[in-house]
């Protein structure tokens, strides 16, 4: 379901894509959206994976560095069915990981020192699994092609809020005679500045969350252990509020838990500090689903596989 999920949402990226571009230059300007987001696919598809790595102060670990580790992502990855992934750790505090690369032969796989204090064995055997899922489904590549797209719609966007700016495009209109300056023009560069960039976020945070259920179904199917994932999800939730990441913004969505949210005030109370299982309104804006409904799912996960 959630494979289907993502390919629709993809084909309506693809469409807002070209829908910017047409109504910022008809034919041409879709023939350069997709140029941009061609150009800008071909650097990510290359190079995002060592972005990655670098923005998180990653540095790759031998067996012989950590071989607890290793052994687990050997496990793991053998249980998958993939190459082992590179394996890297960050020296922070704050329990995550994420994994990155263009394809299961060039992967890598990221933890903190945070998780690695933070989770027994089995738990973090299960966000290992949960990690060589979005290896094994190609998550990052699609995530990659999703941003990329979104950043070009963006780029558009600018484009047409220049172009209003400074009075429009000029010459020959849509509506039969007032050119870019007539209502139908306007509306389309409203439409392109403003609208456009929303709705493409909002459909790239939910292709992201549900290739985050798709690799906690994967990831569960694999290890064996759906509950140990849930309980480390858990962990991690409350983990993170109380010692959040710093991170860019652009790769929150790699980490298994948003890295992003802010700590807990002193004066809050136990309930305050319990993590929301979010809903409504905010969801929408959230790259990661609430992590009570990801343990509720894995939970109810059927165990005779």
């Amino acid at each position: 379901m959630n494979t289907i999920k993502t390919f629709v949402l993809m084909l309506v990226m693809s469409g807002l894509l070209l829908l910017a571009g047409f109504f910022l230059g008809g034919m041409t300007g879709i023939i350069i959206a997709l140029v941009i987001s061609l150009g800008i696919n071909f650097f990510a598809y290359w190079s995002s994976d060592k972005l990655a790595l670098r923005m998180a102060h990653a540095y790759e670990v031998s067996p012989e560095d950590d071989r607890d580790l290793h052994q687990i992502v050997d496990e793991q990855a053998a249980r998958a069915g993939i190459p082992k992934p590179k394996v890297y750790i960050i020296k922070n505090d704050s329990p995550n990981a994420f994994a990155t690369g263009r394809n299961p032969n060039h992967a890598a796989i990221a933890v903190t020192t945070g998780i690695k204090r933070l989770l027994n064995r089995e738990e973090l055997g299960g966000v290992i699994a949960h990690e060589l899922a979005h290896v094994g489904n190609r998550d990052t590549l699609i995530m990659t092609t999703v941003a990329t797209i979104a950043m070009a719609i963006g780029f558009i966007a600018l484009i047409a809020r220049f172009s209003m700016f400074f009075g429009g495009f000029g010459g020959r209109g849509r509506g039969g005679g007032g050119g870019y300056g007539s209502i139908i023009g306007i509306v389309g560069l409203l439409v392109v500045a403003i609208v456009l960039p929303i709705v493409a976020t909002l459909v790239r945070l939910s292709i992201s969350r549900a290739r985050e259920y798709q690799a906690d179904s994967t990831g569960a199917r694999t290890s064996g252990n759906p509950n140990a994932l849930a309980d480390a999800l858990e962990k991690l939730e409350m983990g993170s509020l109380r010692q959040p990441m710093r991170v860019s913004e652009g790769v929150a969505h790699l980490y298994i838990v948003n890295p992003l949210k802010g700590a807990p005030s002193e004066g809050d109370s136990s309930e305050e500090r319990a993590p929301k299982s979010g809903g409504g309104f905010s969801k929408l804006f959230s790259s990661h689903p609430p992590i009570p409904e990801r343990a509720r799912r894995l939970r109810n996960m059927r165990t005779d596989w």
